[in-house]
């Protein structure tokens, strides 16, 4: 027979610690009477945690509430935001872009350094330099933990990155030179998975747990999130559906060559060419903005043949998420990326009714809605959560 057993007194002040403390970093400064409400604990139990966290150097007076009787009942406390700094990064082949932020989640700083397709030998020193510069201005002394996103495959075992596509080669030197440089955890993503962790908590999925979000950019990916929880495969590659074999791709993928899969007919490149075919002006470029600005274009005045382009278009988009329902039955598909959000209603509905007659599963399709960088986003989210994690569990608090 099992006996029940009650947390120990230290056990149970850890418990109500962590949990005041997440209800500050998600709701921001409370008062000790909305702590009491939303945590149940006692008025004497709230004091214990509020003096015990600031003496912790965690929690700290950050203002008064707006009632009539000012004391003690009407102080807002709120966490100590220079307790620690947290970096995201954004690594593309065409630059680096990056956000320093607060224990709040407050951005103090970031940077942005475009690289040069011809060049890369000297991109490393420039972004060291660039963050430098950032550091000091927002006067961060240390960060406590980084995440940057990238595309290829994080290689979970090891914490590195696995390109098996044409990568620069300084995105794998960036990330020794990161971790050499700010002496702190600097943990990698996929840069999709980073997107999809946004859109899940800030975005078009909030009220779903499990959802795929297909990236239409440069490149093409997708980030599983099943029952909550971001889904990365044994070696780091779910969602690498660029490698998707597709009918009318003109072949197969091979190991290193993605043209031969789904990449060949929504990647950027083949997006600017489908555009042209249907005679509507799209950059030689043929990167992620030309894409973007093409499909913008033709969403404008939907109509002829900007009408027939986006038929084309969503018609390759549906086949694919077929597939990807066949397997996940995800229940909704998310269409981000620079060419998904570009997209918008009028993507999103051609998706959703030819996905209708190719698939018996009934799969709710929605457009992306976190703006400026997603990516940027999943990263500082991330990194707040480890950060959060470490100085909230029983080994950063205070006894």
């Amino acid at each position: 027979m099992t006996t029940a057993r009650t947390a120990s007194p230290r056990t149970a002040r850890a418990i109500n610690d962590r949990i005041a403390l997440e209800l500050l970093a998600e709701q921001g400064p409370l008062t000790a009477a909305r702590l009491r409400e939303l945590t149940g604990l006692s008025r004497p139990s709230v004091a214990d945690v509020l003096e015990r966290l600031g003496r912790g150097g965690l929690v700290t007076v950050v203002g008064e509430a707006g009632e009539a009787r000012r004391g003690p009942n009407a102080r807002v406390y709120g966490l100590v935001a220079e307790r620690a700094h947290v970096a995201a990064f954004d690594v593309r082949t065409g630059g680096v872009t990056f956000t320093l932020a607060d224990l709040t989640g407050r951005t103090v700083g970031g940077g942005a350094l475009p690289v040069r397709a011809a060049g890369g030998r000297g991109v490393v020193p420039a972004v060291l330099d660039t963050l430098r510069d950032a550091l000091r201005e927002a006067a961060v002394p240390a960060v406590h933990t980084a995440v940057v996103g990238a595309p290829g495959l994080a290689d979970p075992a090891t914490g590195l990155l696995r390109p098996f596509t044409s990568l620069p080669a300084w995105h794998a030197d960036l990330l020794a030179a990161l971790r050499e440089r700010l002496a702190a955890p600097v943990l990698l993503e996929n840069e999709v998975n980073l997107a999809g962790i946004a859109e899940h908590r800030l975005g078009a999925v909030r009220d779903r747990d499990t959802f795929v979000l297909l990236w239409l950019g440069h490149g093409i990916g997708a980030a599983v999130v099943l029952d909550g929880a971001l889904r990365r495969g044994a070696s780091g590659g779910a969602g690498e559906v660029g490698f998707l074999p597709m009918p009318g791709a003109g072949g197969l993928p091979s190991a290193t060559d993605c043209d031969g899969g789904l990449h060949g007919l929504a990647g950027s490149a083949a997006i600017c060419a489908l555009a042209r075919a249907h005679g509507l002006p799209a950059d030689e470029a043929a990167d992620a903005p030309a894409a973007e600005a093409v499909v913008r274009l033709a969403t404008a005045d939907d109509t002829g043949p900007r009408a027939a382009f986006l038929d084309e278009l969503a018609e390759r988009v549906a086949v694919a998420i077929a597939g990807v329902v066949a397997v996940l039955d995800p229940g909704t598909a998310v269409l981000g990326g620079e060419v998904g959000r570009a997209g918008g209603a009028a993507l999103v509905g051609r998706v959703t009714r030819r996905l209708r007659a190719l698939s018996p599963l009934e799969t709710e399709v929605r457009a992306a809605t976190v703006t400026g960088s997603p990516v940027l986003s999943g990263a500082l989210l991330t990194a707040l959560d480890a950060t959060r994690g470490e100085l909230f569990g029983p080994g950063g608090l205070s006894e």
